[in-house]
């Protein structure tokens, strides 16, 4: 009757031998290190770049516990923070000569001193939040007037379109920082092109001056206009930063506005520092021009003279010149969307760009325009411009697909395509202030906390051994495994633990004990009711389930509330809730009746239990106490 199945305990040990492995990790703790990785997508962190960083340590005297090629990066562990620090100053000095032009990230980091034999099973520790581990804090100053200038670098080609589509002979276009210069002939023109812009472009005010027998107008963007073009830049720039941090999976980031051209950027829990700096330092912006191919422009392609007027000279990923038409044809923001994919015929790495109507009807009539022409697409990082690949227009392109490739890893693919997807920068931001911010409330804050939990389960494990004897020493042996469970699952999901995860923690304690007094007092009660006691086992356990399912349902619903419609801390604690629920339900219920089972399941002359005092009514209608 109160027998498990040998496939039963099996999962119950297997169950028991998983959490143990996983929770493991989080008891070693973190150690001070120092990762390398690279600052260009050009740039491939591999052994090469393991044995110059091993070469810089030893050259400068500074022992690390172990330096380790981890994917895409390079970590050196060591065991002190003054160590820590050298090593960054050695490493720096031996891979980054240039600090205005760096080939590779170098960043303080935290890694956890597990085993290689835990780390080789995937068992890592979960993060810690900000109030309890501190993170990653940047504060990035975005470049407004950068904006206002790439607004009218925009209006330009827009007006010289608009008035190639009326007809309008002009003098000639131009920039002056802001202002837009349009030079016309005569009066009647001037009068045409003045009215185009009232019509077609109102956010944009014209004045006239007389140039000798000619005019010169100057279209500036009005200063309502200008707000918003920094606002909407603002904005921009901070929902590209959140869909950045979604693509590196960090938890509960915290993306505010400061001022009005500053943005705070913390990041709780971050392992991997430097991928984070290196994909929010990034300015990465596409843009499509046409290749000059000009007899000017070949010659300074090969050295033999200067750049062509108009044109602009840039390096492919070969580190090959390549002239390239200054006038854009298409930006990052006709992107809606970026994957990385392979050629179908030389399974190449290809980044696979998606293009809104506009871009797709702009990108057919160009292609159309300039069959058997070069192409550029150019990918701007940090300020600096590299053409990705510049192919031959063989026939018109049209629904508003396009495949570049440009003998690309598939590492290089991947982050390519992630800088895209995520979405073109509104304005250059660049990072003015960036450290490690320590706990929020303090290492007391933490103490008390985990003392809260551990003193919490302690002191509900003595009430129920006292209450219940040896039942409640099976109720306490499940509350520790609920616990394990816990932490094995927040582990495993690599989920970012806060003070309020804490106080959840502590709360899962309460539910999961709840269920095991419930199933104790419902064996008392069929005890009581002069069941057997192998009865009372079986009878206690199958009618308790109802009531705790039912309990542990509603809960969990105001836990699902909390976490569909609560935002930072307020999920924190409503993830740790409802999996506190889940593994309750399986310590509190089948755990619990697998020791009970393992205890007594064997017993066929079983006459009494320990499960404490059990009040019967004897015949005078007097309740004693009898202990059984």
């Amino acid at each position: 009757m109160n027998r498990y199945p040998v496939w039963k305990y099996a999962i119950l040990v297997i169950a028991l031998l998983v959490g143990v492995l996983y929770t493991l990790p989080n008891f070693f703790g973190e150690a001070p290190a120092v990762q390398v990785s690279s600052a260009k997508a050009t740039i491939k962190v591999d052994a090469a770049v393991l044995q110059r960083v091993e070469e810089a340590l030893k050259a400068a005297g500074v022992k690390a516990d172990f330096v380790s090629l981890d994917g895409t990066s390079v970590r050196a562990r060591f065991d002190t923070p003054d160590n820590q620090l050298k090593a960054k100053d050695a490493i720096q000095k031996a891979l980054v000569p240039d600090a205005q032009d760096p080939s590779y990230i170098v960043a303080l980091n935290l890694i956890s001193r597990s085993p290689t034999w835990l780390t080789a099973l995937h068992a890592q520790p979960m993060y810690l939040g900000l109030d309890l581990r501190g993170g990653v804090h940047f504060m990035l100053q975005v470049d407004m007037q950068a904006a206002l200038t790439k607004k009218a670098e925009s209006y330009a080609g827009d007006l010289r379109s608009a008035l190639r589509d009326k007809n309008i002979r002009h003098g000639g276009i131009s920039r002056d920082g802001q202002s837009i210069d349009i030079r016309v002939r005569d009066e009647a023109t001037r009068t045409a092109t003045v009215n185009l812009i009232t019509d077609q472009f109102p956010d944009l005010q014209t004045t006239v001056t007389p140039d000798g027998a000619e005019f010169k107008l100057r279209a500036s963007i009005k200063p309502e206009a200008t707000r918003r073009v920094q606002e909407q830049a603002l904005k921009q720039n901070i929902t590209t930063l959140h869909n950045r941090i979604n693509e590196l999976g960090v938890a509960e980031p915290v993306i505010q506005q400061q001022g009005l051209d500053r943005i705070v950027v913390q990041l709780p829990g971050v392992q991997d520092t430097a991928k984070a700096k290196d994909i929010l330092g990034r300015t990465a912006t596409l843009e499509v021009r046409l290749v000059d191919e000009g007899t000017e422009a070949r010659a300074a392609e090969a050295g033999q003279g200067p750049v062509p007027f108009g044109s602009e000279r840039y390096l492919d990923r070969n580190s090959l010149p390549v002239i390239v038409k200054k006038q854009v044809i298409l930006t990052g923001e006709n992107l809606t969307d970026a994957q990385p994919g392979f050629d179908g015929q030389t399974q190449e790495p290809t980044v696979n760009l998606t293009l809104d109507a506009k871009g797709a009807r702009i990108f057919r009539d160009v292609t159309r325009e300039n069959v058997n022409k070069r192409m550029a697409i150019i990918l701007f990082e940090k300020g600096k411009g590299e053409v990705v690949t510049a192919p031959v227009i063989r026939t018109e392109i049209a629904g508003g697909r396009v495949q570049i490739s440009g003998r690309m890893t598939t590492m290089e693919a991947n982050d390519t395509a992630l800088l895209l997807r995520a979405g073109s920068l509104a304005a250059p931001m660049e990072i003015i202030e960036e450290f490690t911010i320590g706990p929020s409330l303090g290492a007391d804050n933490i103490e008390r906390g985990i003392n809260s939990v551990v003193w919490g389960m302690l002191a509900i494990a003595a009430f129920m051994c006292v209450y219940y004897m040896l039942f409640g020493v099976f109720s306490s042996i499940a509350l520790g495994v609920n616990v394990l469970m816990l932490l094995a699952v927040l582990s495993m999901l690599q989920a970012t633990l806060t003070l309020p995860g804490i106080a959840a923690m502590a709360l899962a304690i309460g539910v999961a004990i709840d269920s095991n007094v419930l199933i104790n007092e419902r064996i008392r009660e069929e005890l009581r009711e002069g069941a057997s006691p192998q009865m009372a086992i079986h009878t206690g356990y199958e009618r308790a389930w109802a009531t705790i399912l039912d309990s542990n349902v509603t809960t969990l619903i105001a836990g699902l509330a909390l976490l569909a419609f609560g935002s930072g801390p307020v999920r924190g604690f409503a993830v740790v809730h409802c999996l506190g629920i889940l593994t309750s339900m399986f310590s509190a219920v089948f755990f619990s009746r697998g020791l009970v089972n393992l205890w007594y399941g064997g017993k066929k002359k079983l006459k009494s239990l320990s499960i404490g005092q059990i009040w019967k009514p004897e015949g005078n209608g007097k309740a004693v106490a009898k202990p059984e």
